[in-house]
């Protein structure tokens, strides 16, 4: 018979999961949090908790914001660009439009650039709808002080986020045309469906070879797709698949996963596209992972 504890935990796991990784933006580091979160919560007297959800969410976020700060020691010593792990995800995570946002590669490269409180502010404020007073005791901060931190982060993420709602069949659309294009090497199409100002950044995580620095402009992002992605290997193959809420695509290599490519599409234009080689970050897209709020 399972404990009530265990079953607290069991019920709320993947949303605890899901702040952790929101706010670190890696699985693996999200799972450790969650190990910490459990280690906390078998000590807890439940008797005394009136919010097992909101008092998990409180010891998942403490746990994250301890972790995020190392990560940002560590990751300054990341050899090239920095990406998020890539989850694959269950298609009903695009039916939520709010959720998928969170998740998505673009959102997590914004969420990126706030300070560790703003973060965890931002992820439990828009994405999770908690109160003011629940984030506050989360962070350790008044309510009036997440106010000011919540309002600072909206807009911040408003001026970075993605700059026009695009529908999933626009999504789709846009993931086809530049499968089409990679497998063809046309060049023609691949600038009909990119944005002049279109960014590529490329994580090795110095084990795999990629690009060392954002390539911006239309003109050289297909030119190094072009020349770059493996449409020339025989052994290689191109797969549709949902990375992180959104349409993405599977690069194999002799059977083997080499690399998930994420796209951010805005007014139906590619504006950026992700590319994750390094094979630390690949465990989870051969199988689900699940994400919820």
């Amino acid at each position: 018979m399972t404990d009530p504890a265990t079953e607290a935990f069991v019920a709320h796991r993947n949303l605890l999961f899901t702040v952790a990784y929101e706010m670190l933006g890696s699985a693996a580091d999200a799972e450790d949090v969650l190990q910490e979160t459990w280690l906390r919560w078998v000590t807890v007297d439940l008797a005394s908790v009136q919010d097992q959800r909101a008092y998990l969410v409180r010891i998942t976020t403490r746990q994250a914001l301890n972790r995020l700060r190392t990560l940002g020691r560590r990751r300054e010593s990341y050899v090239g660009p920095w990406l998020p792990e890539p989850l694959l995800t269950a298609p009903d995570v695009a039916e939520d439009v709010e959720l998928a946002d969170s998740v998505s590669m673009a959102m997590l490269l914004v969420l990126e650039t706030l300070k560790p409180t703003e973060r965890a502010v931002f992820v439990l404020r828009e994405v999770f709808d908690l109160e003011y007073d629940e984030i506050a005791e989360a962070v350790d901060k008044t309510p009036a002080a997440v106010r000011q931190i919540a309002h600072r982060a909206r807009a911040h993420v408003a001026e970075r986020r993605p700059r026009g709602a695009v529908s999933p069949a626009e999504t789709r659309g846009a993931v086809d045309a530049f499968q089409r294009a990679v497998e063809t090497g046309d060049l023609q199409d691949l600038l009909a469906i990119l944005a002049p100002d279109v960014v590529l950044l490329g994580d090795g995580g110095g084990v795999k070879q990629a690009v060392p620095y954002p390539i911006v402009g239309a003109d050289k992002v297909s030119r190094l797709l072009a020349i770059g992605l493996p449409r020339l290997h025989s052994q290689a193959s191109v797969e549709p698949a949902q990375i992180n809420g959104s349409p993405a695509l599977v690069v194999r290599i002799d059977g083997e996963i080499d690399n998930v490519v994420a796209l951010r599409i805005d007014s139906g234009l590619i504006t950026g596209l992700y590319i994750v080689r390094n094979p630390e970050k690949l465990s989870r897209v051969e199988q689900e992972t699940a994400v919820s709020r």
